[in-house]
């Protein structure tokens, strides 16, 4: 790639998406005026307004350009009512999520303070997890069809695609993480009870390899039974690694546990390959531009980006700045401030400055 500078490109897309993206890009360009950092930001205006006025989603070639040119793909959210079928959303998001394949959707579930969790009792010492959900495979995979669509006798059938490889790659993922990052736990979760050919594969290849890493503990919970031990002991848990629709579900849950989805960063990712960092709350359309949007969640979303480009204290200088603003009760009222989304960001970017 070309440069020193690492390069991101933004998208922020529809809704509430363009104002904490906003503020994402501020606190980054705090970053670089008061550390130096070498961050080239290239925001892009693909979304439901272009694609609207000219039809545009994702040009040819628009893709491997990210692939081959930037470091990083930042994505605001997609989505738009004038738009119901989310045909612009499919051809972005999912354009890169498959044509990437940006197999791991990792979310970070960590209590920053105490008083944001609605667990009686739980301290910041009990919630410090991570999911790995798999991000291509499953029913969200799109593959089925409908028969006599429209008619009383209509049938509609979606398809749980699960592969050797694809289960394989993210369960081996999780253990790598676990290892690299200290964690002595990884916990699969399935419903191979009911699922029995599907998740029967997850079974055999979690358990295989597991083998391979014995210096981390690997246990097994029925998702039923995961959602209730988040609730009940979220403690126990390091690393959860689990299929795609389980992932999405319990992700939120996980969110809700710490703050809400205002905090909750993810990444898509491909080890070793350009990826995409997307907060996670969606595009709030009836909150668009009227400075209520939380913006600590995309804030926490590029922490989380320049950790995995290779910048970890820029990462940790953002994060310690989303933190002193929570503490200092600089929020909105989703988190029980009182400020609106550009002065959170103006905040956050002012403590950046003064690190």
């Amino acid at each position: 790639m070309p440069g020193a500078a690492k390069r991101i490109a933004f998208i922020p897309g529809d809704g509430i998406g363009i104002d904490v993206t906003r503020e994402a890009l501020k606190c980054l360009e705090a970053l670089r005026a008061a550390r130096g950092t070498l961050l080239r930001c290239e925001v892009f205006d693909y979304g439901a307004e272009r694609y609207l006025r000219d039809g545009t989603t994702l040009p040819p070639g628009e893709m491997e350009r990210f692939r081959d040119e930037f470091h990083a793909i930042f994505l605001g959210a997609l989505g738009d009512p004038r738009i119901p079928d989310m045909a612009h959303g499919r051809d972005i998001l999912l354009a890169m999520r498959f044509g990437l394949d940006l197999y791991v959707n990792l979310r970070p579930v960590r209590l920053f303070f105490d008083r944001l969790t609605p667990l009686r009792g739980r301290t910041t010492q009990d919630i410090d997890f991570v999911v790995f959900r798999e991000n291509t495979e499953g029913l969200y995979a799109g593959v089925g069809g409908f028969f006599k669509k429209g008619t009383p006798d209509e049938v509609a059938v979606n398809q749980d695609i699960n592969t050797r490889k694809g289960v394989e790659r993210i369960i081996r993922a999780a253990f790598e993480f676990a290892r690299a990052r200290g964690k002595r736990r990884v916990c699969m979760s399935d419903k191979s009870n009911v699922l029995r050919f599907a998740h029967d594969l997850w079974q055999r290849v979690f358990h295989e390899v597991a083998r391979e890493f014995p210096d981390i503990e690997a246990t097994h919970l029925y998702v039923d039974v995961l959602a209730m031990q988040m609730v009940r002991a979220p403690n126990q848990f390091d690393v959860i690694v689990t299929c795609n629709m389980f992932g999405d579900i319990v992700s939120d849950l996980g969110a809700s546990l710490v703050g809400g989805l205002g905090l909750a960063a993810s990444a898509n990712l491909h080890p070793g390959r350009t990826s995409l960092f997307e907060p996670v709350h969606g595009s709030a359309p009836k909150h668009a531009g009227k400075d209520v949007a939380n913006p600590m969640a995309a804030i926490l979303t590029a922490a989380l980006m320049l950790e995995h480009i290779g910048l970890p204290d820029d990462a940790a200088v953002v994060e310690g700045a989303v933190r002193r603003a929570i503490a200092e009760g600089k929020t909105t009222r989703d988190l029980g401030g009182e400020l609106g989304t550009r002065a959170v960001g103006d905040y956050v970017a002012s403590l950046i400055r003064a690190s």
